[in-house]
């Protein structure tokens, strides 16, 4: 007889578990929104190093394009060219940015307190074991801040009759650049300008998220990218859509060339975000995955908008 080894939970685990009888209990406090379009393809998750300065994904009527940009160096008096944002963090940091421009009604939004505070909740929502994000990971959600506002985006939605697309940078301005000395304070800046015609978008476009499963899954961005699916497409669902694995891979596989490896990775990550979103209402077999219809995990608020 082959001897079973249980290993303890992780730290992330558990926290994942308590967020998730929360989550069922109690109505969320905090709200983020994605926009619909980044809802159904999706940013890198790996970094992509210096030399591929596009990025591009199409998921059926959907297309998105990033282009890395470059920001002017004050100490260097030069232009100095940045990576694609890549893995959670941008996605988290713009997650945010959407529910402030859109709480405040504005796309000039204050955010100099919220920030922190936001990553703070995102980080240890439930403070197991820990005093909260230090100086290096606010330095990296500042850095992917930066990759973020100075990329070009692309976003188009197209059917037989139209195409309705935005070019722009989705932040239009704000104080870029990090202090040189690391043991000081990560400055956000005070406001950030949104992009009008983003912002406009969004305002039409906009996918209620629960912040505290965003907190849950912010370890992984397949997991984010494929709760903000669930919860963009469920709902629409009449009865039910299959999905095939082909399909799936070339939505989320990013990086996977072989299916198997692929299926793994997705089953791990769909029961993170099941854990987060129960009322989602998924299957899965061979073949690949369907989807029944959903109520949202934010109900009322997507009424509303």
């Amino acid at each position: 007889m082959t001897d079973i080894i249980l290993r303890p939970p992780t730290r992330h685990q558990i926290r994942a578990a308590k967020i998730s009888s929360r989550i069922v209990l109690e109505p969320p406090e905090q709200i983020s929104f994605q926009h619909t379009v980044l809802c159904q393809t999706s940013m890198p998750y790996r970094n992509q190093g210096d030399n591929i300065r596009e990025w591009e994904r199409v998921q059926g009527n959907v297309y998105l394009r990033i282009e890395a940009g470059a920001a002017k160096h004050p100490g260097q008096n030069q232009w100095v060219k940045l990576g694609l944002p890549y893995g959670s963090k941008p996605r988290l940091v713009l997650m945010h940015l959407n529910a402030e421009a859109l709480k405040q009604g504005t796309p000039l939004i204050e955010v100099e307190d919220s920030f922190t505070a936001f990553i703070r909740r995102i980080q240890d929502p439930l403070k197991l074991g820990k005093s909260g994000p230090n100086g290096e990971e606010f330095r990296a959600f500042k850095d992917q801040l930066t990759r973020l506002a100075v990329a070009t985006v692309r976003l188009a939605l197209s059917t037989e009759v139209r195409s309705f697309q935005v070019n722009s940078h989705i932040i239009d301005a704000f104080d870029l650049w990090l202090v040189k000395d690391e043991r000081q304070r990560v400055f956000w800046p005070s406001i950030v300008r949104m992009n009008d015609r983003y912002f406009e978008s969004l305002q039409k476009h906009a996918v209620p998220l629960d912040e505290r499963a965003l907190a849950a899954l912010s370890n992984s961005p397949v997991a984010l990218d494929l709760y903000s699916w669930l919860a963009q497409r469920l709902h629409r669902v009449s009865k039910k859509q299959f999905i095939t694995w082909m399909s799936l891979k070339e939505q989320f596989g990013q990086g996977y060339s072989r299916m198997d490896n692929f299926k793994r990775m997705f089953r791990h990550n769909l029961m993170m975000v099941y854990l987060q979103y129960n009322a989602a209402r998924v299957e899965e077999d061979d073949n690949g995955l369907t989807l029944y219809h959903s109520p949202p995990p934010i109900r009322k608020l997507l009424k509303r908008l």
